[in-house]
C-alpha cells in the first residue's frame, strides 16, 4: 500500500508539473503573440482539467486579445465556477465591463477577484492593472496606483515592473516607464518584452533611427521573437508620416517587417486581421482587398472581414459594397465597433450621394449622421473630416459641407482647426447668400459662423478674410453697425499687407466690395465719408460703374 501511495503521489506530481509546464508554454506563446498556439494549449488543459480556473481565465484572456468578446465572456462565466483559482475570471469580466464603460461593475468584479487574496498575491493585481491600462476606456492613473503598491511589496517582481512600465508609458510618464523596463530587463535578461519596451519609448519620442537600433538589439538576442518585427513595422510607418519625401520607402520596409511578424506568429485568420489593420494604416488598399479575400476563404462568415471588405471597397470607389459590408458589421451587437467603421460608412454615403444624378441629398444627410457617430466615439477622427467636407464645398454643396466642418471644429486640437473654422463659416455664408427670408435655423447657423470667425481672429488677428466674411454675414443678418465695423477692420488689416499683395486681382475685388458697402452705409448719415469710400473704390477700379453712379448722386 505504501508503494502504491508513493507511486500515486509521484504520478500526481508529474501531472501537475506537466500542466504547469503547459501553462508556462501558453504564457510564452501569448507573449510572442502566437494566440492560436496559446489557445490550443489552453483548450487542451481545460478539457483535461475542467476545474482549472486559471487556465480558463488565460483562455478567456486570449479570446479578448483576439477580439472575440462572446467567447471570452463564455470562458470567464465558466471560470468563476471553477474550484481552483476561479477568482481570476472575475478580472476578465471586469475587463469586459470596463470596455463597455461600466466602471462600477468592473470595480465590483475586481473586488470579487481579490477578496480572498493575501497582500503577497500580486498576480491578480497585475492583471487588474493591465485591464485598466488596455481597456477601451483606460484609467492609467488607477493602473499606476495599483501596480506601484505591488512594486513596493515585491520590488524584484518583473511581471509587476513590466505591467507598471506599460501603464507609465500610456500615461506619458516616459522616464518612469524607462526605469521599470530597464529594471525588469536587468533582473531577467530573457525578458524580451521589457527590452522591446525601451525601444517603444524611443519610437514614441520620434527618434526613429535610434528606435530601430534598439529593436535590432532585441533581434540580436532572439531573431525569432515576432512582436519586435511588428514594432519595427510601426516605427517605419510613423517615420513615413514624418518623412514625406521617403514615404514609399518607409512603408515598403514596414510592410516587409509585418510579413516577417506574421511568419513568426501564425497565418491564422486572427494574424491576417492584424496584418489587415496595418495595411489600413499603410493605406495599401489593393493589398487590403487581396487580404480580405484571402480571409473570406478561411472564414466566409467572420464579421470582421466585412470591415476590411468595406474599407477597401470605399477606396476602390465601390461605395455600395462599402456601405453594405460595414453596415452589416456595425449592426451585429457582438462586434467590437470602432469610430472608423462609422467614418467609412458616412464617407461612402457622401461619395455615393454626390456621384448620383440628381444628387441624393437624403443619402448625404444620412452619411453625415454616421460621421457624427464616428466623431462621438473618437474625436480624433475630426482630423480626417475636412477632406470630405472640402469635396462637398468644391461642388458648391455648402449646406452639407457646413455640417461636416461643424463636426470637425468640435475638436479644438486638430492641426487644421483654424482653417476648418474658416471653411465652416464660409460654407454657412454661401449656403444662405441670396436667400430672401432666412429661416430660424439659417440665422442660428450664421450666428455660429460669426463666432467661428471670432475664433480665427483671436488666434490670428492678421487674417483679413475673417473680417470680410464677418461683414458679409452681418449683411445677411441686416446689422449695418456690425457690417461697417467688420468691413473697416478688413480694410485696416488688408492695408498692412505688402503692396504686391494689395495689387492682386482677388484683393482688389475684396477692397472694392468693402468700400462700396461702406459707402452705402455711410450715405445715410455721413455723405462725406460715403464720397470718400466710393472714391477709394475708383482708385482701385476706375471703371467701377456702381461707385461712379453713387458719386454722381451724391453731388
Amino acid at each position: 500500500m505504501k508503494k502504491v501511495f508513493i507511486y500515486s503521489v509521484a504520478t500526481l506530481f508529474s501531472v501537475f508539473l506537466g500542466q504547469a509546464q503547459d501553462i508556462k508554454q501558453a504564457k510564452i506563446a501569448i507573449d510572442a503573440e502566437q494566440y492560436e498556439k496559446a489557445k490550443n494549449i489552453l483548450e487542451t488543459i481545460t478539457a483535461t482539467k475542467p476545474t482549472d480556473g486559471y487556465a480558463k481565465f488565460l483562455l478567456g484572456n486570449v479570446c479578448l486579445l483576439k477580439g472575440d468578446y462572446p467567447a471570452a465572456k463564455s470562458h470567464f462565466d465558466v471560470g468563476i465556477t471553477c474550484s481552483s483559482k476561479g477568482n481570476f475570471s472575475y478580472i476578465g469580466l471586469g475587463y469586459i465591463a470596463l470596455d463597455k464603460g461600466d466602471t462600477a461593475e468592473a470595480e465590483k468584479d475586481f473586488a470579487l477577484a481579490t477578496q480572498n487574496s493575501s497582500k503577497k498575491d500580486l498576480e491578480e493585481t497585475v492583471y487588474i492593472g493591465k485591464a485598466y491600462t488596455y481597456s477601451e476606456h483606460p484609467d492609467y492613473k488607477k493602473a499606476v496606483e495599483l501596480l506601484s503598491k505591488s512594486r513596493l511589496i515585491d520590488p524584484a517582481n518583473t511581471t509587476v515592473l513590466l505591467a507598471l512600465g506599460d501603464a507609465y508609458k500610456f500615461n506619458k510618464k516616459q522616464n518612469d516607464a524607462y526605469d521599470c523596463y530597464r529594471e525588469a530587463f536587468r533582473l531577467d535578461n530573457t525578458l524580451l518584452r521589457a527590452k522591446m519596451g525601451l525601444g517603444t519609448l524611443i519610437k514614441n519620442a520620434h527618434n526613429f533611427p535610434i528606435a530601430l537600433t534598439a529593436f535590432d538589439e532585441v533581434i540580436a538576442l532572439n531573431a525569432t521573437y515576432g512582436p519586435v518585427y511588428r514594432e519595427l513595422a510601426e516605427t517605419q510607418y510613423l517615420w513615413a508620416l514624418n518623412d514625406a519625401g521617403n514615404y514609399d520607402d518607409h512603408i515598403a520596409k514596414g510592410l516587409a517587417f509585418y510579413e516577417k511578424y506574421m511568419s513568426l506568429t501564425d497565418y491564422s485568420l486572427e494574424s491576417r486581421m492584424r496584418h489587415a489593420d496595418f495595411l489600413i494604416l499603410a493605406k495599401d488598399y489593393k493589398a487590403l482587398e487581396a487580404e480580405a479575400n484571402e480571409m473570406s476563404k478561411i472564414d466566409k462568415v467572420n464579421p470582421r472581414i466585412y470591415r476590411y471588405l468595406g474599407y477597401s471597397a470605399y477606396y476602390n470607389n465601390n461605395f455600395d459594397t462599402a456601405i453594405s459590408s460595414l453596415t452589416s458589421y456595425v449592426n451585429n451587437p457582438s462586434n467590437r465597433v470602432i469610430a472608423r467603421d462609422y467614418y467609412y460608412i458616412g464617407a461612402a454615403k457622401l461619395s455615393k450621394g454626390v456621384s448620383l444624378v440628381p444628387i441624393d441629398n437624403a443619402l448625404i444627410d444620412n452619411g453625415i449622421l454616421d460621421l457624427k457617430k464616428s466623431f462621438d466615439m473618437s474625436p480624433a477622427i475630426a482630423s480626417e473630416l475636412p477632406d470630405l467636407a472640402k469635396k462637398l464645398y468644391d461642388k458648391k454643396l455648402y449646406v452639407p459641407a457646413a455640417s461636416v466642418y461643424e463636426i470637425a471644429i468640435a475638436n479644438t486640437e486638430t492641426k487644421s482647426y483654424l482653417m476648418d473654422n474658416f471653411f465652416f463659416a464660409s460654407s454657412v455664408y454661401w449656403s444662405c447668400n441670396g436667400v430672401e427670408n432666412l429661416s430660424p435655423q439659417q440665422i442660428e447657423q450664421l450666428t455660429k459662423a460669426d463666432l467661428a470667425l471670432d475664433t480665427i481672429i483671436k488666434a490670428s488677428p492678421s487674417t483679413q478674410d475673417a473680417y470680410l466674411f464677418k461683414a458679409r454675414i452681418q449683411v445677411l443678418l441686416k446689422n449695418d453697425v456690425l457690417v461697417a465695423k467688420n468691413y473697416e477692420d478688413f480694410i485696416a488689416t488688408a492695408n498692412k499687407k505688402a503692396p504686391a499683395d494689395l495689387a492682386t486681382k482677388g484683393m482688389k475685388s475684396k477692397l472694392v466690395e468693402a468700400y462700396n458697402n461702406l459707402g452705402i452705409i455711410y450715405v445715410v448719415n455721413d455723405k462725406v465719408k460715403a464720397k470718400d469710400s466710393f472714391s477709394k473704390t475708383l482708385s482701385i477700379d476706375p471703371a467701377n460703374q456702381y461707385a461712379i453712379d453713387q458719386l454722381k448722386s451724391l453731388k
